[in-house]
């Protein structure tokens, strides 16, 4: 572990016991860890917005099995893009809907475009693409 190094922030009253409030909610017992995740989950998106950088992440989709072709279309657009998806779930909802989330790997511009491509296909009622690190470079 890195040395820890002390800091002071001011902040307005209000606004801090709005922040201890949420962290509460979630948890933290402590502000420090709270602002250390606040600060690494602006350093992760830093990351991923850099197209080559190298990202890992979900693409998660929920669509109408039914729909003519759908399944065939979100197949063969996997098997088109095998080396950036790791693994697949999918999942049942009910008679009509499935969930399938896709484990993906790879620079953040190819993972962005095999995302966009599987959320866009007609037929796929809800798609989100999030993406993370290793976590190799956070302490």
């Amino acid at each position: 572990m890195s040395a820890l190094s002390r800091i002071g922030v001011a902040i307005d009253s209000k606004l801090l016991e709005k922040f201890d409030r949420l962290i509460g909610k979630r948890g933290y017992t402590n502000r420090s860890e709270a602002f250390r995740d606040l600060i690494r989950e602006e350093l992760v998106e830093q990351t991923w917005e850099s197209p080559e950088s190298q990202v890992v992440g979900t693409v998660t989709l929920v669509y109408d099995h039914h729909v003519r072709r759908l399944n065939e279309k979100l197949l063969s657009m996997q098997h088109d893009h095998h080396r950036a998806i790791l693994s697949t779930l999918h999942v049942h909802l009910d008679h009509d809907n499935c969930l399938e989330v896709l484990v993906v790997r790879g620079n953040a511009a190819d993972v962005r475009k095999v995302a966009d491509g599987l959320i866009s296909t007609k037929g796929v009622k809800h798609g989100r693409l999030t993406i993370t690190t290793s976590g190799a470079d956070l302490k």
